[in-house]
Protein backbone atom coordinates (compact mmCIF):
# COMPACT_ATOMS: atom_id res chain seq x y z
CA UNK A 1 0.00 0.00 0.00
CA UNK A 2 1.18 3.60 -0.63
CA UNK A 3 2.36 5.97 2.04
CA UNK A 4 -0.86 8.07 2.60
CA UNK A 5 -3.69 5.15 3.11
CA UNK A 6 -1.41 3.41 5.94
CA UNK A 7 -1.28 6.40 7.61
CA UNK A 8 -5.08 7.19 7.07
CA UNK A 9 -5.05 3.54 8.28
CA UNK A 10 -3.64 4.17 11.03
CA UNK A 11 -5.36 6.81 12.21
CA UNK A 12 -8.74 5.16 11.35
CA UNK A 13 -7.48 2.16 13.85
CA UNK A 14 -6.40 5.03 16.56
CA UNK A 15 -9.63 7.01 16.57
CA UNK A 16 -11.42 3.63 16.63
CA UNK A 17 -9.37 2.69 19.87
CA UNK A 18 -10.02 6.00 21.45
CA UNK A 19 -13.46 5.46 20.54
CA UNK A 20 -13.47 2.62 22.35
CA UNK A 21 -12.02 3.99 25.68
CA UNK A 22 -14.26 6.41 26.01
CA UNK A 23 -16.94 4.46 25.28
CA UNK A 24 -16.01 2.49 28.41
CA UNK A 25 -14.92 5.59 30.70
CA UNK A 26 -11.37 4.45 30.52
CA UNK A 27 -8.79 7.05 31.75
CA UNK A 28 -7.01 9.27 29.15
CA UNK A 29 -8.89 7.42 26.59
CA UNK A 30 -7.75 9.18 23.28
CA UNK A 31 -4.35 9.10 23.63
CA UNK A 32 -4.01 5.58 25.40
CA UNK A 33 -7.00 4.20 23.10
CA UNK A 34 -5.33 4.94 20.04
CA UNK A 35 -2.16 3.95 21.34
CA UNK A 36 -3.05 0.47 22.31
CA UNK A 37 -5.29 0.25 19.27
CA UNK A 38 -2.44 0.94 16.80
CA UNK A 39 0.09 -1.09 18.90
CA UNK A 40 -1.54 -4.44 18.82
CA UNK A 41 -2.26 -3.40 14.97
CA UNK A 42 1.52 -2.97 14.31
CA UNK A 43 2.54 -6.22 16.05
CA UNK A 44 -0.44 -7.61 14.33
CA UNK A 45 1.85 -6.74 10.97
CA UNK A 46 -1.11 -4.84 9.60
CA UNK A 47 -0.35 -2.16 6.63
CA UNK A 48 0.02 0.84 8.78
CA UNK A 49 2.12 4.06 9.00
CA UNK A 50 2.26 6.53 11.60
CA UNK A 51 1.75 9.94 10.99
CA UNK A 52 5.35 10.85 12.18
CA UNK A 53 5.25 14.01 10.33
CA UNK A 54 2.34 15.28 11.68
CA UNK A 55 4.15 15.21 15.25
CA UNK A 56 5.58 18.48 15.56
CA UNK A 57 1.97 20.27 15.07
CA UNK A 58 0.41 17.78 17.37
CA UNK A 59 2.36 18.43 20.28
CA UNK A 60 2.45 22.10 19.66
CA UNK A 61 -0.68 21.82 20.03
CA UNK A 62 -0.49 20.28 23.70
CA UNK A 63 2.69 22.54 24.61
CA UNK A 64 0.39 25.15 23.89
CA UNK A 65 -2.64 23.81 25.97
CA UNK A 66 -0.41 23.13 28.87
CA UNK A 67 1.33 26.13 28.81
CA UNK A 68 -2.20 28.20 29.22
CA UNK A 69 -2.23 26.61 32.84
CA UNK A 70 0.79 28.65 33.42
CA UNK A 71 -0.60 31.48 35.87
CA UNK A 72 1.02 34.60 37.41
CA UNK A 73 1.73 33.46 40.81
CA UNK A 74 3.43 30.56 39.80
CA UNK A 75 6.85 33.49 40.21
CA UNK A 76 5.91 33.21 44.07
CA UNK A 77 5.94 29.75 44.21
CA UNK A 78 9.21 28.80 41.99
CA UNK A 79 11.32 28.97 45.77
CA UNK A 80 9.89 25.89 46.97
CA UNK A 81 10.68 24.85 43.93
CA UNK A 82 14.58 24.39 44.06
CA UNK A 83 13.74 21.71 46.98
CA UNK A 84 11.86 19.57 44.76
CA UNK A 85 14.48 20.26 42.05
CA UNK A 86 17.35 19.06 44.21
CA UNK A 87 15.13 15.78 45.78
CA UNK A 88 14.41 15.02 41.92
CA UNK A 89 17.89 15.09 40.60
CA UNK A 90 18.83 12.73 44.06
CA UNK A 91 15.92 10.52 42.60
CA UNK A 92 17.11 10.24 39.22
CA UNK A 93 20.64 9.55 40.37
CA UNK A 94 19.18 6.65 42.56
CA UNK A 95 17.28 4.76 39.47
CA UNK A 96 19.90 5.18 37.59
CA UNK A 97 21.45 3.37 40.11
CA UNK A 98 18.84 0.76 40.45
CA UNK A 99 17.31 0.30 37.29
CA UNK A 100 21.08 -0.01 34.69
CA UNK A 101 22.18 -3.28 37.00
CA UNK A 102 18.91 -4.08 36.45
CA UNK A 103 19.00 -4.11 32.57
CA UNK A 104 22.90 -5.52 32.81
CA UNK A 105 21.39 -8.89 35.10
CA UNK A 106 18.06 -9.46 34.81
CA UNK A 107 17.95 -8.60 30.90
CA UNK A 108 21.69 -9.26 30.37
CA UNK A 109 22.45 -6.55 28.07
CA UNK A 110 25.90 -5.41 27.93
CA UNK A 111 27.09 -2.22 30.42
CA UNK A 112 26.87 0.38 27.69
CA UNK A 113 23.43 -0.98 26.41
CA UNK A 114 21.79 -1.41 30.19
CA UNK A 115 23.55 2.18 30.86
CA UNK A 116 21.23 4.19 28.70
CA UNK A 117 18.84 1.85 28.54
CA UNK A 118 18.49 1.97 32.16
CA UNK A 119 19.02 5.87 31.85
CA UNK A 120 15.28 8.33 32.81
CA UNK A 121 15.91 10.37 29.71
CA UNK A 122 14.46 11.57 26.47
CA UNK A 123 13.91 8.07 24.13
CA UNK A 124 15.49 10.23 21.11
CA UNK A 125 17.95 11.49 23.56
CA UNK A 126 19.47 8.40 24.71
CA UNK A 127 19.22 6.43 21.52
CA UNK A 128 21.75 9.00 19.87
CA UNK A 129 24.18 8.98 22.83
CA UNK A 130 23.76 4.94 22.98
CA UNK A 131 24.53 4.73 19.37
CA UNK A 132 27.56 7.14 19.61
CA UNK A 133 28.57 4.89 22.52
CA UNK A 134 28.29 1.83 20.97
CA UNK A 135 25.16 0.52 22.70
CA UNK A 136 22.79 -1.99 20.79
CA UNK A 137 20.05 0.05 19.73
CA UNK A 138 17.39 -1.86 19.86
CA UNK A 139 17.04 -2.96 23.45
CA UNK A 140 17.08 0.94 24.09
CA UNK A 141 14.27 1.66 21.82
CA UNK A 142 12.57 -1.21 22.80
CA UNK A 143 13.49 -0.38 26.69
CA UNK A 144 12.29 3.49 26.36
CA UNK A 145 9.37 2.86 24.17
CA UNK A 146 8.09 0.39 26.60
CA UNK A 147 8.85 2.59 29.47
CA UNK A 148 6.49 5.50 28.08
CA UNK A 149 3.64 3.04 27.16
CA UNK A 150 4.07 1.36 30.45
CA UNK A 151 4.16 4.53 32.79
CA UNK A 152 1.67 6.20 30.99
CA UNK A 153 -0.86 3.39 31.10
CA UNK A 154 0.37 2.67 35.22
CA UNK A 155 0.16 6.26 35.94
CA UNK A 156 -3.69 6.61 34.59
CA UNK A 157 -4.56 3.10 36.52
CA UNK A 158 -3.16 4.42 39.91
CA UNK A 159 -5.09 7.98 39.79
CA UNK A 160 -8.49 6.64 39.07
CA UNK A 161 -8.32 3.02 41.31
CA UNK A 162 -5.91 4.06 43.77
CA UNK A 163 -5.94 7.39 44.13
CA UNK A 164 -10.01 8.09 43.18
CA UNK A 165 -9.39 10.76 40.53
CA UNK A 166 -11.58 11.31 37.43
CA UNK A 167 -8.83 10.74 34.70
CA UNK A 168 -11.71 12.13 32.42
CA UNK A 169 -12.80 11.19 29.44
CA UNK A 170 -12.45 15.10 28.43
CA UNK A 171 -9.98 17.57 29.67
CA UNK A 172 -10.95 21.08 31.51
CA UNK A 173 -11.21 23.14 28.67
CA UNK A 174 -10.80 26.93 28.84
CA UNK A 175 -12.29 29.46 31.68
CA UNK A 176 -12.86 31.74 28.77
CA UNK A 177 -14.55 31.83 25.76
CA UNK A 178 -12.24 31.50 22.60
CA UNK A 179 -11.85 35.18 20.29
CA UNK A 180 -10.44 35.73 16.99
CA UNK A 181 -7.34 37.50 18.97
CA UNK A 182 -7.60 34.72 21.27
CA UNK A 183 -6.71 32.23 18.39
CA UNK A 184 -4.39 34.08 16.98
CA UNK A 185 -2.47 34.57 19.88
CA UNK A 186 -2.83 30.83 20.71
CA UNK A 187 -1.51 29.98 16.76
CA UNK A 188 1.35 31.89 16.93
CA UNK A 189 2.36 29.95 20.33
CA UNK A 190 2.33 27.38 18.18
CA UNK A 191 4.13 28.45 16.01
CA UNK A 192 6.92 31.17 16.64
CA UNK A 193 7.65 28.88 20.17
CA UNK A 194 8.03 25.62 17.24
CA UNK A 195 10.54 27.82 15.60
CA UNK A 196 12.32 29.01 19.27
CA UNK A 197 12.84 25.60 20.35
CA UNK A 198 13.97 24.54 17.24
CA UNK A 199 16.61 27.79 17.09
CA UNK A 200 17.73 27.22 20.77
CA UNK A 201 18.05 23.58 20.37
CA UNK A 202 15.65 22.64 22.99
CA UNK A 203 15.08 19.18 23.95
CA UNK A 204 11.63 18.46 22.48
CA UNK A 205 11.60 21.96 20.50
CA UNK A 206 8.38 21.29 18.96
CA UNK A 207 6.68 21.10 22.43
CA UNK A 208 8.44 23.21 24.48
CA UNK A 209 9.11 26.12 22.48
CA UNK A 210 5.04 26.06 22.14
CA UNK A 211 4.52 25.46 26.02
CA UNK A 212 6.71 28.49 27.05
CA UNK A 213 5.69 31.13 24.68
CA UNK A 214 2.31 30.20 25.64
CA UNK A 215 3.02 30.19 28.88
CA UNK A 216 4.36 33.66 28.73
CA UNK A 217 1.29 34.72 27.23
CA UNK A 218 -0.78 33.41 29.84
CA UNK A 219 1.06 35.30 32.66
CA UNK A 220 1.48 38.62 31.17
CA UNK A 221 -2.53 38.01 31.11
CA UNK A 222 -3.00 38.49 27.10
CA UNK A 223 -4.81 35.99 27.25
CA UNK A 224 -6.74 33.58 29.25
CA UNK A 225 -8.18 31.09 26.64
CA UNK A 226 -6.91 27.50 25.61
CA UNK A 227 -6.94 25.31 22.34
CA UNK A 228 -10.43 24.07 21.77
CA UNK A 229 -11.57 20.42 23.08
CA UNK A 230 -12.07 18.79 19.76
CA UNK A 231 -8.39 20.02 18.72
CA UNK A 232 -7.21 18.72 21.79
CA UNK A 233 -8.65 14.99 21.81
CA UNK A 234 -7.57 14.95 17.55
CA UNK A 235 -4.22 15.75 18.75
CA UNK A 236 -4.35 12.95 21.34
CA UNK A 237 -5.43 10.49 18.91
CA UNK A 238 -2.43 11.25 16.83
CA UNK A 239 0.29 11.13 19.77
CA UNK A 240 -1.46 7.86 20.52
CA UNK A 241 -1.38 6.73 17.00
CA UNK A 242 2.30 7.67 16.87
CA UNK A 243 3.21 5.94 20.12
CA UNK A 244 1.68 2.49 19.17
CA UNK A 245 2.91 2.61 14.92
CA UNK A 246 6.41 2.96 16.87
CA UNK A 247 6.09 -1.08 17.28
CA UNK A 248 5.62 -1.40 13.48
CA UNK A 249 8.21 -4.59 12.38
CA UNK A 250 8.81 -5.87 16.11
CA UNK A 251 7.43 -9.24 16.59
CA UNK A 252 4.82 -10.11 19.57
CA UNK A 253 7.54 -12.79 20.49
CA UNK A 254 10.17 -10.25 20.68
CA UNK A 255 8.36 -7.66 22.50
CA UNK A 256 6.69 -9.81 25.20
CA UNK A 257 9.84 -10.62 26.87
CA UNK A 258 10.99 -6.96 26.60
CA UNK A 259 7.68 -5.45 27.78
CA UNK A 260 8.08 -7.85 31.01
CA UNK A 261 11.86 -6.98 31.38
CA UNK A 262 10.92 -3.03 31.50
CA UNK A 263 7.60 -3.74 33.40
CA UNK A 264 10.26 -4.53 36.40
CA UNK A 265 12.18 -1.80 35.64
CA UNK A 266 9.57 0.33 35.21
CA UNK A 267 7.67 -0.41 38.20
CA UNK A 268 11.16 0.09 40.34
CA UNK A 269 11.20 3.36 38.80
CA UNK A 270 7.65 4.15 40.35
CA UNK A 271 8.28 2.82 43.61
CA UNK A 272 11.26 5.34 43.72
CA UNK A 273 9.04 8.11 41.90
CA UNK A 274 6.90 7.08 45.26
CA UNK A 275 9.28 7.73 47.99
CA UNK A 276 10.83 10.61 46.46
CA UNK A 277 6.89 12.07 46.18
CA UNK A 278 6.97 11.22 49.59
CA UNK A 279 9.98 13.18 50.75
CA UNK A 280 8.79 15.95 48.52
CA UNK A 281 5.43 15.93 50.91
CA UNK A 282 7.81 16.49 54.14
CA UNK A 283 9.97 18.76 52.92
CA UNK A 284 8.05 21.15 50.73
CA UNK A 285 4.47 20.55 50.74
CA UNK A 286 3.89 19.06 47.90
CA UNK A 287 0.96 16.55 47.17
CA UNK A 288 1.56 13.35 46.37
CA UNK A 289 -0.12 12.65 43.21
CA UNK A 290 1.26 16.14 41.81
CA UNK A 291 4.87 14.71 42.74
CA UNK A 292 4.11 11.50 41.47
CA UNK A 293 3.25 13.37 37.94
CA UNK A 294 5.99 15.60 38.46
CA UNK A 295 8.84 11.71 38.96
CA UNK A 296 7.45 9.19 36.79
CA UNK A 297 9.52 8.05 33.89
CA UNK A 298 7.01 9.11 31.22
CA UNK A 299 6.59 11.33 28.29
CA UNK A 300 6.85 14.71 29.16
CA UNK A 301 3.57 15.80 27.01
CA UNK A 302 1.83 12.40 28.10
CA UNK A 303 2.46 13.03 32.16
CA UNK A 304 1.16 16.64 31.30
CA UNK A 305 -2.37 15.98 30.10
CA UNK A 306 -2.57 13.46 32.84
CA UNK A 307 -1.73 16.44 35.31
CA UNK A 308 -4.02 18.31 33.04
CA UNK A 309 -6.84 15.78 33.30
CA UNK A 310 -6.69 15.91 37.18
CA UNK A 311 -6.28 19.09 37.94
CA UNK A 312 -2.69 19.28 38.84
CA UNK A 313 -0.43 22.01 38.86
CA UNK A 314 1.05 21.58 35.17
CA UNK A 315 3.60 24.05 35.95
CA UNK A 316 5.15 22.69 38.26
CA UNK A 317 5.00 19.23 36.18
CA UNK A 318 6.27 20.65 33.62
CA UNK A 319 9.62 21.73 35.00
CA UNK A 320 10.22 18.85 36.45
CA UNK A 321 10.50 16.93 33.70
CA UNK A 322 12.26 19.23 31.79
CA UNK A 323 14.94 19.64 34.23
CA UNK A 324 15.15 15.91 34.67
CA UNK A 325 15.66 15.33 30.51
CA UNK A 326 18.44 17.82 30.89
CA UNK A 327 19.82 16.51 33.79
CA UNK A 328 20.25 12.94 32.07
CA UNK A 329 21.68 14.79 28.63
CA UNK A 330 24.11 16.50 30.16
CA UNK A 331 25.24 14.40 32.73
CA UNK A 332 24.69 10.93 31.83
CA UNK A 333 27.32 11.02 28.72
CA UNK A 334 29.93 12.71 31.31
CA UNK A 335 29.49 9.82 33.75
CA UNK A 336 29.68 7.69 31.12
CA UNK A 337 32.50 8.37 29.84
CA UNK A 338 33.96 8.78 33.52
CA UNK A 339 32.86 5.01 34.36
CA UNK A 340 34.57 3.35 31.32
CA UNK A 341 37.86 4.97 32.04
CA UNK A 342 37.83 4.04 35.34
CA UNK A 343 36.66 0.37 34.69
CA UNK A 344 39.82 0.18 31.69
CA UNK A 345 43.41 -0.67 33.32
CA UNK A 346 45.47 1.78 33.14
CA UNK A 347 48.24 -0.03 31.22
CA UNK A 348 46.66 -0.81 28.46
CA UNK A 349 49.17 -4.64 27.99
CA UNK A 350 47.40 -5.44 31.82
Amino acid sequence: METLPRIALALAIGAAGGTLFYALNLPLPWMLGALFATMAASLANAPILGPNRLRPAVVAVIGVLLGSRFTPDIVQQAGAWLWTVAILMGYVVTVAAVVVPFYRFAGKFDWTTAYFAGMPGGLTEMIELGEASGAKPAPIILAHSLRIVITIAVIALWFRIIQGQTVGSTLPGPETPLTWLDAALLLASAVLGSLLGTRLRFPAPTFLGPLLVSAVIHMTGLTESAPPGLLVNAAQVLLGTVLGCRFLGISARTVLPAAALTLGATLLTLALALLAGLVMGQVAGIALDQALLALAPGGLTEMGLIALAIHADVAFVALHHVVRILFVIVLAPVAFRLLRARSQPANPEE
